[in-house]
């Protein structure tokens, strides 16, 4: 069974892409992801994006349609694994601007030694991710690199790391969402 996600703007604004029905993946709502990429707006040209637990790729997707210059997508799940691979083959994206590590964010974040300009953190919620993989992606983010945080609870509540300043937040139903700043070295 799959389900499909629509990209809301850039290149492939409104194709609709294949995913997995897998427990627990789901994808940023349409109406998050829209203020996210309007926040966005001005920096992610040319950005290097890190997908830290790619899931459906909605976020991935929507970078790349709207100019990033590479992603590099997480995603522990093999069924889903392959509906990202069929994806970036149907949007004829290149492996010079798409990378998909199939294997747990745990293993592959500390293996990493490029740094990135943005970096999406929506780990799925059940399994209460948000502070180890916080502090694994933190060395990876260049200074006054921005962060995306998705949760189900306030985010104030999360344990990330002090560097991280939050510049942006939003709701949608149970959906918290923010934006954070990664403090420029001094």
């Amino acid at each position: 069974m799959k389900n499909q996600l629509r990209i809301i703007g850039g290149d492939w604004k409104r194709r609709q892409l294949p995913f997995a029905s897998i427990d627990g993946l789901r994808p940023t709502p349409d109406r998050v992801r829209e203020t996210l990429f309007n926040w966005l707006m001005w920096d992610i040209q040319n950005s290097n994006v890190l997908d830290v637990c790619a899931g459906s790729g909605a976020l991935s997707f929507e970078a790349l349609s709207r100019g990033a210059a590479q992603v590099l997508m997480i995603e522990p799940d093999r069924t889903q694994a392959q509906f990202l691979t069929d994806n970036l083959q149907l949007l004829k994206v290149t492996s010079q601007h798409a990378k998909l590590k199939v294997s747990t964010a745990q293993q592959v974040l500390p293996a990493l030694k490029e740094q990135f300009d943005l970096v999406f953190l929506d780990p799925p919620y059940s399994l209460n991710l948000w502070e180890q993989l916080a502090a694994l992606a933190d060395p990876l983010i260049k200074a006054n690199g921005l962060i995306y945080v998705e949760a189900d609870c306030d985010l104030a509540r999360l344990k990330l790391p002090s560097s991280w300043n939050k510049i942006k937040e939003t709701q949608a139903g149970a959906v918290r969402a923010g934006l954070f700043k990664k403090a420029g070295v001094l």
